[in-house]
C-alpha cells in the first residue's frame, strides 16, 4: 500500500510517483492527517477478452451436432461462434482471417473441423472452455470446395476445384495416399472437365459407395473398394446440392434452373422424377419456365408420415423484389416461408445422428445474413421458436453505448417486468432445440446493465450480468414525433438526410431511473420510469434558440494580457424560449430577410400519446433554426434527479433546463461563461452554410460494412479531425500547452475552430475558493481544455422547488488542460469517489401519499471545509493529460501527460474492488489505467489499433474492471482489465461439451440380418491407411500443429486435451480388444465344429452295436 502525503508533495519532499507525473504546489496550512492511502497496484490489473455477444457478422457457414445439440456459425472474417443453451456462447478466431466455407462436427466427440477460403482445414478441440486448434492442414496446389465427414469416421473427404477428392485422417491430420481423380471418376462419359466438386456423401446403407457431385451436372457413385465408378448420372443443368433418402436407394439433386431431380441409384439413364417447385406448369405439357437456382435441398424421412423436402431458392424469375424464401414440401402440401434477409444456409434438426435411419426432422435452423431463425416442423403453420440469444443488437445500427456495473439490485427486475409485455406472440411453445452445454459457475454476482442507442431512435436496455446478455426493455423515442410517409413530404428543416431520430448520447441515473437522450436532430428528451400506463394529452415541449454570433477562436493568449470575450444579445436566455409549448412554434418560421427562423428540425405530434409502463416522456427540448442557420448538434449531456435539471451543450454554448418547472434557466454562449477572463483571441468567423453536412451521426458506407456502419460518435466533428490528422501522420507541434493541433484539411480547421462544450457533470462541491460549504454545482469542460464551474442555488424543499427558480451564478475557470476535456469526477479527502446527489425513484403516476413516502433526496455527503483547507479533489481528464485539482483552492496537486503522439478517445473514472482509478482508451490502441490521486500508470497494454469509427464511438469503461465496444455492426465485445476477473474467467465461462451417450444404432431387424440387408459397414483403415494406400505427396499440403495440439500439450496430459488423447487411445485399445475377442470367438467356433464332427463320427461308429459288443 502506497501512501501519498499531500503536504509533503507540496513541500517537494517526495521523490515523485512517476517520471511522467509532475506535482504542483498547494496552499500552505493543510492538515497533518491529510493523507490519501492508495491501495491499487499494477498487480490488480490484467487485460483480457471475456465474451462476445450478438449476431455473427457476415455469416458464411453453419453446422450442428445433433447429440451435443451445439450450433456452430462461421463468418467471412474467419471468426467462429458456438451456441448452446441460452447463456452458453463461445467465440474463436482463425488467425488468417479468411472466410470459413464449411464446418463439420465430429459428432459427440467434442471436436469441429473448419474449412477456410485460403484452402486450409483446422481441427478445433471443444472439450475446453476456450476452444483451441489441435491441427491444421494447408493445401498448396488445389482449392478446397467441399468437405464431408461421415458419422463415427475419422476419415475426412475433401473435394477440390480441380474435381479431385483427397482423404484426411482427422486424428493425425495427415493425408492418405488414396485419391479419387476426376478423370477416373467420369472416364469417357464426358468430353470436358466436370468442374469443381460441389457434393460428397456416402450411401447411408453402404459406406463403401461414395456419391460425388460435380458442378456441371455430373454425379458419380464411386466404389471405394474397387476404385471405380459403379454408376454415372448426368443432367444438363448445374448442380448445387445433393440429398439422400435414408434407405440409400434414391437421392435428390437441386439445380440452377430451379428443378429437383430424383434418381434411383440403379437407374442412371434418366431421373425418376423432375419437378420445378415454383415453376408455372404449362397446360400443353411443355417444360416449365426456368426459375432461380435451388441453392440447397434436404430430404428427410419420418417413420409415421410423408417425407420432408426442404429447399432454399428456386423462386420464379417474375417474383422481382420478393424476399428470400424457405420452401417446406411435406406430402402434397407446400409451405413457402418468407425470410427478412437472404438465406446463407439451413439445416434440418433430426432425432437421430445415423443417416441410415428414419430422420424424424423436428426443426429447421435457418441462417440469414442478419438473423438466425429456428422453425418448428412439428406444429401446423410451422411457427418459429423464440430466440433466446441476444442477436438483435443490430436491429437498427448502434449509435452510442453505455455500460453500468454494480447497479441497484431492483433495477433489472423492474425493467424486465415492463419489457416482458413488449414480447411478440405466436412463437412455438416448445423448448429451444439448441440446448447443449452448461452454464459457468462464476462468482461475479453484481447486476450489470448495458444501454444501446440506435439509428431509428430506439434505446435498448440489456441485462449483462454474469457474462450473459439478455434484452430487458426497448424504448422507442421516435413515437413522440410525426413521421413523414415518403421522401417528398420530408421537411427541409432536417439537418440530416437519413435517420433523423438517431440517438447521439444519453445520460442515465440508475438510482432515480431518470433517462435523458439527445438526438441527432438537436433534440433532448427527458423520461421518467413508471409502472402504470398513462395517456398524455399534450406532450410538454420547450424550444430553445441557441445562436452564437461570437467570433471564432483563433488562438489562446497564454501571455499576461487576455482578450475579453465579445458577446452578443440573443445568445443569452430569452423570454420567448423559456415557456413550454405543446407543439412546435410556427408563428415565426421566416425572419424579415426570408431566412428560416424559429423552426425545429422535427415536428412533435399534437395528438394524445398513449404511454405504456416503462419510460414515459416528461419533457421534449428542441433547438430551433436561427436566422437561416440550423442548430448545432448536441455534444454533451447531463441530468440530475436531485436538482431537477438537465444540461446540454454544443458548438454554440450551454443550456440548462429545469424539467420540473419546464423552463429554460440558462442559454449562454461559451465565451460568455468565461466572463472577463476569456483566454482565447476570437477572430471574425466565416459565414456558415445554411445546412450542415448530411448525416451528423452518419457517414458514408465504408465498403463491406455497408449502411450499418454509417454512424459516428456524438463528437464526430472532433473525431473526424483527429483521424484525418492521424491518417496523414501529422506530428503537429503542441508547444503551446492550451492550443489544439490543426489538420491539413480546410474542413477540419473549420470544424476545430469552434469551441465546443465536450463534458458536463453535476456535483455537490466547493466550486469557489471562498466557499466553506458544498453547494450544487455544474462542471463543464470544453474542447479547448478549460474546466468551468457554475454554482446552483436549488430550493431546499420539494414544495419550494416547484415554486421558486433555481439560482445560477458563475464561478469561472477552475483548471486548464491540453486537449479537449472528456471526463470530470469528484473525489473526497479519503480518496473515495463522490457520486452526484440523486433522488430515490418514485412512481410519478402513483398516488400522492405513496409518492411522498418513497420520494427523498440522497445527498452525496457534501464536504465542508475550514479556512485555507481543501476537503475534496476534482479529477479532470482530457484527450492528452489528466490533472487532480484540490478544491476549493483550485491548486493542481498531480498532473500526468497520458499520451504525446496520440489522443484519448474515452476516459472514465471507475471504482475497482481495491480503489478508484482513471481508465483510458487511446486512438493508438492502448488501454491504460492511472491511480488516484497520484496518477501513477498502473496498466498500459497495446490492445486494439483503432480501425474504424465504430470502436471510437462505442468503447466505454465501467466499474469493477469491465469494458466493452462494438467490434462489428452486429457484435459487442466485452473485456476486463481486472486481475481478479481474469483469474476467475475459466470458472465463469460456460462449458460447450458435456458427456452424452451416443444413441444406439438402428436395429437391422431379423430378416435383414438373416438375408444380408441393412447398412453395410466398411473398414476404411484398410483402404485409406498408409499400409494400403501409401503416403500422399508432401507438396500437396502442409501439416501445421496447432497451439492446442497433442504434441504441444503432452506436459498437460491431465488437461482436457490429454483426456481427449487418452479417450482416443482407449477407443483404439477397445477396438483392438474387440478384434482379439472376435478372433478367439472364431477359434472357439472352429473348435466346436471339430468337436461336433468327432462326436458325429463316434455316433456313426457305434450306433449299430449292442451294449455288450462295446
Amino acid at each position: 500500500m502506497k501512501k501519498f502525503n499531500i503536504r509533503k508533495v507540496l513541500d517537494g519532499l517526495t521523490a515523485g510517483s512517476s517520471s511522467s507525473s509532475s506535482s504542483a504546489s498547494l496552499q500552505p496550512g493543510n492538515r497533518e492527517n491529510d493523507v490519501i492511502q492508495e491501495t491499487l497496484q499494477s498487480e490488480h490489473f490484467q487485460l483480457c477478452k471475456t465474451v462476445r455477444h450478438g449476431f455473427p457478422y457476415q455469416p458464411s457457414a453453419m453446422a450442428f451436432d445433433p447429440v451435443q445439440k451445439i450450433l456452430a456459425i462461421g463468418t467471412q472474417n474467419g471468426s467462429l461462434r458456438l451456441f448452446g443453451r441460452a447463456g452458453v456462447e463461445c467465440y474463436c478466431q482463425h488467425e488468417s482471417g479468411s472466410a470459413i466455407i464449411q464446418l463439420q462436427f465430429l459428432i459427440n466427440e467434442g471436436a469441429l473441423v473448419s474449412a477456410l477460403a485460403d484452402d486450409s482445414i483446422h481441427l478445433w478441440n471443444l472439450r475446453q472452455k476456450i476452444p483451441a486448434i489441435l491441427h491444421s492442414l494447408k493445401f498448396s496446389r488445389e482449392r478446397i470446395t467441399f468437405c464431408h465427414l461421415p458419422f463415427q469416421s475419422k476419415w475426412l473427404y475433401i473435394g477440390t476445384e480441380r474435381g479431385n477428392i483427397h482423404i484426411v485422417n482427422v486424428e493425425s491430420f495427415s493425408l492418405s495416399g488414396y485419391v479419387i481423380m476426376w478423370n477416373k471418376a467420369i472416364e469417357l462419359s464426358s468430353k470436358t472437365h466436370p468442374g469443381p466438386v460441389v457434393h460428397i456423401s456416402d450411401n447411408p446403407m453402404d459406406e463403401g459407395k461414395l456419391l460425388i457431385g460435380f458442378e456441371c451436372g455430373f454425379v458419380v457413385l464411386w466404389d471405394l473398394k474397387s476404385k471405380k465408378a459403379d454408376y454415372r448420372y448426368n443432367y444438363d443443368e448445374a448442380i448445387h446440392s445433393v440429398a439422400w433418402h435414408h434407405e440409400g436407394k434414391q437421392f435428390v439433386c437441386s439445380h440452377s434452373d430451379g428443378t429437383l431431380t430424383t434418381w434411383n441409384v440403379r437407374s442412371p439413364a434418366k431421373p425418376a422424377q423432375i419437378i420445378t417447385p415454383h415453376g408455372k406448369q404449362p397446360k400443353d405439357g411443355k417444360k416449365p419456365e426456368p426459375c432461380k437456382p435451388i441453392l440447397k435441398v434436404e430430404y428427410k424421412t419420418a417413420r409415421a408420415g410423408e417425407p420432408f423436402m426442404i429447399l432454399s431458392g428456386g423462386l420464379s424469375y417474375d417474383t422481382v423484389g420478393r424476399r428470400a424464401c424457405l420452401t417446406v414440401m411435406h406430402g402434397k402440401s407446400t409451405a413457402v416461408l418468407e425470410m427478412d434477409y437472404p438465406i446463407v444456409d439451413f439445416l434440418a434438426l433430426c432425432e437421430t445422428p445415423y443417416p441410415n435411419d428414419y430422420q424424424e426432422p423436428y426443426a429447421v435452423v435457418v441462417l440469414l445474413e442478419k438473423d438466425l431463425v429456428v422453425i418448428d416442423l412439428a406444429q401446423p403453420g410451422y411457427p418459429s421458436f423464440e430466440n433466446p440469444y441476444p442477436l438483435t443488437i443490430h436491429e437498427s445500427p448502434v449509435t452510442c453505448c453505455e455500460y453500468f456495473a454494480d447497479c441497484p439490485a431492483e433495477l433489472i427486475p423492474a425493467l424486465y417486468s415492463v419489457g416482458s409485455r413488449q414480447k411478440r406472440q405466436g412463437y412455438s411453445k416448445k423448448k429451444w432445440p439448441i440446448s447443449g452445454g452448461n452454464w459457468g459457475q462464476g462468482a461475479q454476482s453484481y447486476p450489470e446493465i448495458i444501454i444501446t442507442g440506435h439509428a431509428d431512435g430506439s434505446v435498448k436496455f440489456w441485462d449483462a450480468s454474469a457474462l450473459m446478455l439478455q434484452v430487458l426493455y426497448k424504448l422507442k423515442t421516435a413515437k413522440v414525433f410525426e413521421k413523414t410517409r415518403n421522401k417528398e413530404e420530408k421537411p427541409s428543416t432536417d439537418i440530416v438526410d437519413e435517420d433523423p431520430f438517431a440517438i447521439q448520447s444519453l445520460a442515465w441515473c440508475p438510482e432515480s431511473r431518470l433517462l435523458c437522450v439527445a438526438g441527432v436532430s438537436a433534440h433532448v428528451i427527458v423520461y421518467r420510469f413508471s409502472k402504470q400506463e398513462i395517456t398524455t394529452e399534450e406532450v410538454q415541449l420547450l424550444e430553445v434558440r441557441m445562436q452564437c454570433e461570437l467570433n471564432e477562436v483563433d488562438s489562446p493568449d497564454v501571455g499576461g494580457d487576455q482578450a475579453s470575450a465579445v458577446s452578443t444579445p440573443g445568445a443569452s436566455s430569452s423570454p420567448q424560449s423559456s415557456a413550454p409549448q405543446t407543439h412546435p412554434s410556427t408563428s415565426s418560421n421566416n425572419s424579415s430577410d426570408g431566412l428560416r427562423d424559429n423552426v425545429p428540425c422535427l415536428r412533435v405530434r399534437n395528438t394524445p400519446l398513449k404511454q405504456s409502463p416503462g419510460y414515459q416522456v416528461e419533457l421534449i427540448i428542441q433547438l430551433v433554426w436561427v436566422s437561416g442557420e440550423p442548430p448545432q448538434q448536441i455534444t454533451s449531456l447531463a441530468v440530475n434527479s436531485a436538482y431537477g435539471l438537465v444540461a446540454f451543450g454544443n458548438g454554440n454554448g450551454l443550456a440548462v433546463v429545469d424539467y420540473l418547472q419546464k423552463t429554460l434557466l440558462l442559454n449562454m454562449a461559451t465565451a460568455e461563461l468565461y466572463g472577463s477572463s476569456d483566454p482565447h483571441q476570437r477572430q471574425p468567423r466565416s459565414p456558415r452554410k445554411a445546412r450542415q453536412p448530411s448525416g451528423g451521426l452518419c457517414d458514408g458506407n465504408d465498403g463491406s460494412a455497408g449502411s450499418e456502419d454509417r454512424c459516428k460518435s456524438p463528437t464526430s466533428a472532433k473525431m473526424s479531425r483527429k483521424f484525418s490528422m492521424a491518417a496523414d501522420q501529422k506530428d503537429d507541434a503542441r508547444d503551446n500547452s492550451f492550443s489544439r493541433s490543426r489538420s491539413s484539411s480546410v474542413a477540419s480547421i473549420d470544424k476545430e475552430s469552434r469551441e465546443v462544450i465536450s463534458s458536463l457533470h453535476f456535483y455537490d462541491c466547493l466550486s469557489r475558493k471562498s466557499e466553506a460549504t458544498a453547494v450544487a454545482s455544474l462542471w463543464l469542460g470544453t474542447s479547448m481544455g478549460t474546466m468551468l464551474a457554475i454554482s446552483l442555488n436549488v430550493p431546499s424543499t420539494p414544495e419550494l422547488r416547484l415554486q421558486q427558480t433555481v439560482g445560477i451564478s458563475f464561478c469561472g475557470s477552475v483548471v486548464r488542460l491540453k486537449g479537449g476535456i472528456l471526463r470530470m469526477a469528484l473525489m473526497d479527502s479519503t480518496g473515495s469517489l463522490q457520486p452526484p446527489a440523486y433522488e430515490c425513484w418514485y412512481d410519478p403516476n402513483a398516488p400522492e401519499d405513496e409518492k411522498e413516502r418513497t420520494r427523498r433526496r440522497r445527498p452525496a455527503s457534501p464536504p465542508s471545509t475550514q479556512e485555507n483547507q481543501d476537503s475534496h479533489y476534482a479529477v479532470v481528464c482530457s484527450d492528452k493529460q489528466a490533472k487532480v485539482v484540490a478544491m476549493p483552492s483550485q491548486n493542481c496537486v498531480f498532473e500526468h501527460n497520458i499520451t504525446e503522439n496520440s489522443f484519448v478517445l474515452r476516459a472514465d473514472v471507475v471504482i475497482m474492488p481495491a480503489g478508484i482509478c482513471i481508465a483510458c482508451f487511446c486512438a493508438n490502441g492502448h488501454i491504460m489505467t492511472l491511480s488516484l490521486p497520484s496518477l501513477r500508470p498502473l496498466l498500459d497494454v497495446n490492445y486494439l489499433p483503432l480501425t474504424d469509427m465504430r470502436i471510437a464511438r462505442t468503447f466505454c469503461f465501467s466499474n469493477l474492471g469491465q469494458a466493452l465496444y462494438l467490434t462489428s455492426p452486429t457484435e459487442i465485445q466485452r473485456l476486463t482489465y481486472s486481475q481478479e476477473t481474469c483469474d476467475n474467467l475459466q470458472e465463469m465461462l460456460g462449458e460447450l461439451f458435456t458427456p452424452v451417450e451416443t444413441p444406439e444404432a438402428p436395429n437391422r431387424g431379423f430378416f435383414k440380418g438373416l438375408f444380408g440387408g441393412g447398412a453395410q459397414s466398411l473398414d476404411r483403415e484398410d483402404l485409406f491407411g498408409e499400409l494400403a494406400a501409401g503416403k500422399a505427396s508432401r507438396s500437396l499440403a502442409q501439416h501445421i500443429p496447432g497451439p492446442g495440439s497433442m504434441e504441444g500439450m503432452k506436459g498437460a496430459a491431465s488437461g482436457v486435451v490429454g483426456e481427449l488423447a487418452r479417450a482416443r487411445i482407449a477407443l483404439d485399445e477397445r477396438g483392438q480388444k474387440l478384434g482379439e475377442l472376435e478372433e478367439r470367438t472364431a477359434a472357439m467356433m472352429a473348435s466346436a465344429d471339430s468337436f461336433s464332427k468327432h462326436a458325429h463320427d463316434m455316433m456313426l461308429k457305434y450306433k449299430d452295436k449292442k451294449w455288450y459288443q462295446l
